[in-house]
C-alpha cells in the first residue's frame, strides 16, 4: 500500500504522520511545491518510528514522479481561511491548484483512489472527480467525518459523557448549509432530545455550523488541522482495511435524495474499493429541504467553474 498526501501543510502533515503512526500503508510521499518542506517533514517523521513504533517508510519531495502507483491520494493542497473569509471565497483560487494536482497525479497513479480535503470541499471535490476521469466512487471528500466529530465533541463537552457513547451524523455541504441530523442523533442508543432541551441542540447545531470559522478567529494565521486530519485518516483506515465503515463523506448524488450529479455530504459504506454504497436515510421535510437547498449552492458554484475544468 502506498498512500500520497498531497500538501506538506498542517493539515497534510499530520495526516501523513498519524498513517504513518497506524501503519496504514508500506510507504507514504508526503509531496509539496516547496522545496524542502516535505523533505525536511517527512525525514522528521521517519526519525519518529523508533520511538512511536512504526516501520512505515516516509518520503518526502517535489517531484509527481515520486507519487507514482499510488494507491491513495489525499488532496489537502490550497490556500487556508483567514478570518472572515468564506469557504467561497476561496473558490476560484483552490479550483486552479486542485485541478493542477489532479490533472499530475493521475499522469502517474492510473487507478488510485481520491480523498478531497481542500476547500471548498465539495466543490474542489468535484473538480477532482471531472479532472480525473475516475469512477465515481474513487473520488470523495472528507467533510462530513469531520462535521460530525465536532457536533459529538459539543454534545460531549455539553452532556459532561464520553465521546465514544456519541453517533451523529451531519450531512450537507461543508459550510454554513452543512444539515445536522438531529433525529439520528443518540448517546448510547438514548436519542439526543431525550436529554437536551431544544434550545440547548440548535445552539449546539449552529456552534457545528461555524465550528471552522471558529477555529480561524481564534488562529488567525490559519484553520483547524488536527481534526481534519484526523477525519481524513479514518476514511483511509476504512478503505485500507476494508471495515465497511458507514460514514458521512461528499459523494456523488446520482437522484438520491432528489439530488443529481452534485457532491454533497451524505451516509455511505466505505471499503477497499472506495464508495461501495450510498445509504439514503429517511429525512424529515425541513431537513431533506435543507440538504437540498445545499446540494443547489454546491451546484451553483460548480457551474461557475465550468469554464475552468473544460
Amino acid at each position: 500500500m502506498k498512500i500520497t498526501v498531497i500538501g506538506a501543510g498542517h493539515v497534510g502533515a499530520t495526516a501523513a504522520h498519524r498513517i504513518a503512526e497506524q501503519q496504514l500503508a508500506n510507504t507514504v510521499v508526503l509531496f509539496d511545491i516547496l522545496e524542502g518542506v516535505p523533505q525536511g517533514k517527512a525525514l522528521d517523521m521517519y526519525e519518529s518510528g523508533p520511538v512511536g513504533l512504526f516501520d512505515t517508510k516516509v518520503y518526502g519531495t517535489t517531484d509527481y514522479n515520486d507519487t507514482a502507483d499510488s494507491d491513495i491520494i489525499l488532496i489537502t493542497a490550497g490556500m487556508a481561511r483567514k478570518p472572515g473569509m468564506s469557504r467561497e471565497d476561496l473558490l476560484m483560487k483552490n479550483a486552479t491548484i486542485v485541478k493542477e494536482v489532479t490533472d499530475q497525479v493521475v499522469r502517474f497513479s492510473k487507478n488510485p483512489i481520491i480523498i478531497m480535503v481542500s476547500n471548498p470541499l465539495d466543490i474542489m471535490t468535484h473538480v477532482g472527480y471531472i479532472r480525473s476521469k475516475l469512477p465515481k466512487e474513487r473520488v470523495l471528500g472528507m467533510a462530513g467525518v469531520l462535521d460530525s466529530a465536532r457536533f459529538r465533541s459539543f454534545i460531549a463537552e455539553e452532556l459532561n459523557v464520553s465521546m465514544r457513547d456519541i453517533n451523529a451524523f451531519v450531512l450537507g455541504g461543508h459550510g454554513d448549509s452543512m444539515v445536522p441530523v438531529v433525529k439520528y442523533t443518540s448517546v448510547a442508543g438514548i436519542p439526543l432530545t431525550e436529554l437536551m432541551a431544544q434550545d440547548t441542540i440548535e445552539q449546539l447545531v449552529d456552534r457545528t455550523r461555524k465550528g471552522g470559522a471558529e477555529i480561524v478567529n481564534y488562529l488567525k494565521n490559519g484553520s483547524a488541522y488536527y481534526a481534519p486530519a484526523s477525519s481524513a485518516v479514518e476514511m483511509i483506515d476504512a478503505i485500507v482495511n476494508d471495515r465497511k465503515r458507514i460514514l458521512p463523506c461528499s459523494a456523488l448524488l446520482e437522484g438520491q435524495y432528489g439530488i443529481n450529479n452534485v457532491y454533497i455530504g451524505a451516509p455511505v459504506k466505505l471499503g477497499k474499493n472506495g464508495i461501495e454504497q450510498i445509504l439514503e436515510i429517511d429525512l424529515d421535510a425541513p431537513e431533506l429541504d435543507a440538504l437540498r437547498k445545499s446540494a443547489a449552492i454546491v451546484e451553483e458554484n460548480c457551474n461557475n467553474l465550468a469554464s475552468l475544468l473544460a
